[in-house]
């Protein structure tokens, strides 16, 4: 998890909701223009953008304003003349720039809808400023994972969990039933270690730090719990240490080609930035034309009693404060705390390891607001030995 760093760079993260238009009567009107500058309306606007090397395709054009009752911008993709239409705008004044694989964000330029707005690119100067523009994923494949020799035959790691006997079960755990299910790691703030995080002797004692982190913290030991947890944080470590030195990952994307180029994102800012959204619904999934044009209704994950709530037809959000069903029910800050005998910390809901070989970690339930962290010390060193540097370190970090 991450605070928010800009308005695009980890939208989701801070409850940037993204809601997906696919316009395709103005966007054909885009396409059939064989000459000139693309056909708008007085909601719309359209241009041209154009760098050193020519027409720039495939790259998109960004519109932003604060105008509105909460922050908006919609974002479209260029033809393969440069050419680009920002369909039904509401009346503001909006900051437009241009974003692109091979580029980095042009200047901002200001205008309003129903004007022709061409647009310079700027390209990257070097590849270390292009790959600051690649999809998350791009970085997380630089990830090392152990080679197979650790999972099977006689250099098993011994350490390895008895349900990992593969590289593709350790694979299936950081990837699509573990780490990337819920966080989009490979963002600028998970593929560094934030000096607000504190000091640490190497990256590996700092990702144990890091996973202690935030609303998701259980969720994270417990996952990180289903590997051998000392050689995962190595892998991570040198990881992020890689990344720190320079390494660059070793693919470019490509830029958005045929009906990619025919989607038109709109996003609105909503939600808190401490929150963590995590869901959100406009409809009952069983019967879709329920509430039709109507507003959208988010969830947060153990971080507020608020739901959020966007309306898109008015650009404004609101909240509706959750009911408590039982007022005595307890809580983190009334809960009685008794001393755990696996930490020598208040975890009261803490549970010893289920007897794993080399998990490692307490399982642990429930919220620990403010608690220093739940790594079950000395089970098997280094792990257990490196963990309790933690102790001395603030309380947990949305990072």
């Amino acid at each position: 998890m991450m605070t928010k760093r800009g308005w695009y760079s980890v939208a989701a993260a801070v409850g940037a909701a993204a809601m997906l238009v696919v316009a395709p009567a103005r966007l054909s009107a885009q396409q059939a223009t064989a000459e000139g500058a693309p056909q708008i309306g007085a909601n719309d606007m359209g241009g041209t953008v154009t760098s050193a090397n020519g027409p720039e395709a495939g790259v998109w054009v960004i519109a932003e304003t604060t105008e509105l009752p909460t922050k908006f911008a919609k974002i479209v993709v260029t033809d393969d003349r440069g050419r680009y239409v920002m369909p039904d705008l509401p009346k503001a004044n909006y900051n437009v720039w241009v974003r692109g694989y091979g580029l980095v964000d042009s200047p901002k330029v200001q205008t309003v809808p129903g004007k022709i707005v061409d647009i310079t690119a700027t390209p990257a100067p070097n590849a270390t400023a292009a790959a600051q523009y690649y999809p998350a994923i791009y970085w997380y494949s630089m990830l090392k994972v152990p080679d197979e020799s650790n999972f099977s035959g006689p250099k098993r790691d011994e350490n390895m969990p008895e349900n990992i006997k593969s590289r593709q079960a350790w694979l299936n755990i950081i990837k699509t039933t573990g780490c990337i299910a819920c966080h989009g790691i490979g963002t600028p703030g998970s593929r560094t270690i934030p000096a607000a995080l504190g000091h640490f002797n190497s990256s590996t004692e700092a990702w144990a730090r890091r996973i202690q982190s935030g609303q998701a913290m259980t969720g994270m030991v417990n996952t990180i719990s289903r590997l051998d947890p000392e050689l995962a944080f190595q892998y991570f470590g040198d990881w992020t240490d890689r990344i720190a030195k320079g390494e660059l990952p070793f693919a470019q994307p490509p830029r958005p080609q045929g009906v990619e180029r025919n989607i038109v994102l709109t996003l609105w800012d909503w939600s808190r930035e401490t929150a963590y959204l995590h869901d959100l619904t406009p409809t009952d999934r069983r019967n879709p034309t329920v509430n039709a044009n109507g507003k959208v209704y988010g969830t947060t994950e153990d971080s507020t009693d608020y739901l959020p709530v966007l309306d898109p037809g008015h650009n404004s959000v609101a909240e509706i404060k959750h009911p408590v069903r039982d007022p005595n029910t307890p809580t983190s800050k009334t809960a009685s705390m008794e001393p755990s005998p696996y930490w020598g910390q208040s975890n009261h809901h803490a549970q010893p390891d289920d007897g794993r070989k080399g998990a490692g970690l307490v399982h642990c339930q429930g919220p620990f607001a403010g608690e220093p962290g739940f790594l079950q010390e000395g089970i098997r060193p280094p792990f257990g030995a490196g963990v309790p540097a933690a102790r001395g370190q603030p309380p947990p970090l949305d990072v």
